[in-house]
Order: C-alpha cells, then sequence, then structure tokens
C-alpha cells in the first residue's frame, strides 16, 4: 500500500509539473523552440554568428597573408566566434533530449549559448531535468547566461564559467553529455566524467567529421566495445558521434 500511495504521489507531481510546463507555451506552438520569443531569439544569434564569423575569417585571411597568423593568434580569433551548433543539429540535440528525457544533463563549451537553449527548451518541454552547461571564455559566459534568461530558460540550466575539468569535478548521475568545446579535450573530460555517467548515458559530440584530425583517439575510443560504448557517426553539418554507454 506504501508503494502505491509513493506512486501515485509522485505520479501526480509529475503530472503538475509537466502540465505547468505545457501551459507556459503559447497555444498554437507545440514545443518551446516553436514559441515566437524562442525563433526570434535563435534567428538574430544565428545572424550575429554569421557576421562574427565572417569578420574573423577575414582576420584570418589577412593574418595568414602576412604570416603572422600563430597559435595564439588563431585562439583570440575563436574567442570571437560563437562556434554554434548548426540549426538542424541544435532542433536534433532537442528531440534527442526529448527522446532520453534526462534528469541531469551535461554541455561542455556553451560558447554563446545557442545549444543550451535548445537543450534547455526540451528540458522545459519534458516537464523536469536540469542542465549544467560550462564555458572557459568569461565574456562568452555572462553572454550565454544572458541568452538563456531572454529565451526564459534560466530555471532549466546552470551555467558554470571556467575550466570543465574544474566546474564539473563531482557532478553525478548524468544521463546526458554534450561535448561542443575544444575537441582535444572531448576524450580526457569524457573519462573524467565516466564514473558519472548513468546506465544508457547519451554521449553528442559535435565536429567529428570537420576536426577529425583532432579526434582520432576520442572516435577510437567511443567505437570500441570494450570501452562499454556503442557509437555512430550522424553524418549531419559538421559529423556528430552518437554514443550510448
Amino acid at each position: 500500500m506504501r508503494i502505491s500511495v509513493e506512486y501515485k504521489s509522485l505520479a501526480a507531481s509529475f503530472s503538475v509539473t509537466s502540465s505547468r510546463a505545457a501551459s507556459a507555451l503559447d497555444a498554437h506552438c507545440a514545443t518551446t523552440l516553436d514559441q515566437p520569443k524562442t525563433q526570434e531569439l535563435l534567428s538574430r544569434l544565428y545572424a550575429e554568428e554569421k557576421a562574427a564569423d565572417a569578420e574573423a575569417r577575414a582576420k584570418e585571411e589577412s593574418l595568414a597573408a602576412t604570416g603572422v597568423l600563430d597559435e595564439s593568434a588563431r585562439a583570440a580569433l575563436l574567442d570571437k566566434r560563437f562556434l554554434a551548433v548548426a540549426p538542424e543539429v541544435g532542433r536534433l540535440v532537442y528531440l534527442l533530449a526529448r527522446s532520453r528525457r534526462p534528469a541531469l544533463a551535461v554541455e561542455f563549451g556553451a560558447s554563446m549559448g545557442i545549444s543550451a537553449i535548445h537543450i534547455a527548451a526540451a528540458l522545459r518541454d519534458n516537464g523536469h531535468g536540469h542542465l549544467i552547461t560550462t564555458e572557459m571564455n568569461a565574456s562568452k559566459a555572462v553572454r550565454a547566461a544572458r541568452h538563456l534568461e531572454q529565451a526564459g530558460l534560466s530555471q532549466w540550466a546552470e551555467l558554470r564559467p571556467g575550466d570543465a575539468f574544474e566546474t564539473l569535478r563531482g557532478v553525478g548521475r548524468i544521463e546526458l553529455l554534450l561535448l561542443d568545446g575544444w575537441e582535444p579535450l572531448y576524450l580526457p573530460l569524457l573519462k573524467q566524467l565516466e564514473p558519472a555517467l548513468a546506465p544508457g548515458c547519451l554521449v553528442i559530440a559535435d565536429d567529428v567529421t570537420k576536426y577529425a584530425a583532432h579526434l582520432v583517439e576520442y572516435l577510437a575510443y567511443v567505437r570500441n566495445p570494450a570501452n562499454g560504448y556503442l557509437s555512430c557517426t550522424i553524418p549531419l553539418d559538421d559529423g556528430l558521434e552518437l554514443s550510448i554507454r
């Protein structure tokens, strides 16, 4: 009887939470992503990304032509770029988060917050869950937090600025992990987080085709069944690797 009562209480609580999330949606919108406020924000951010990336590429070409494009200069230019997921990748991440229904999602590399908006929107539409997203660049972290607030999704996401190896230390039971930061850090960060990965955790790695040269060891690791993963490449935009543990 006690189990039955507790189950009914849990079900009622989940129903109320889901109803509140659903009631917050525009009557004509099926999802948070389809709300005019979210669409307008994402359209503005993608337009800003296009302009910022074009400016950064032009500066990179100019520096390369003069022979002064070293690694520090390249890193400075990258700091000014959005480095955001493509719109179609964002929608796929939203769909994956909706279907996986994670209680805790973690993102490495928030940048300007576009991918975080997609994940947090999925959590809101699920009616439960929490996102912890990280960003090393302080100015990007501030902007990402502001964009989450503008989308009305701050309560579903926590942005932790700084080194992800420190800010994610001690986090527990991750059910969805998005790797979208500095590619050479994917594998060492994944290994650090492995004790916290819940059974069936979905790991999404972005840019695996575009930056394949930097991800040889990561891809070999998640594609080796001996390491406990089942993995598949999705040829969408710059390439995604979906892995389940």
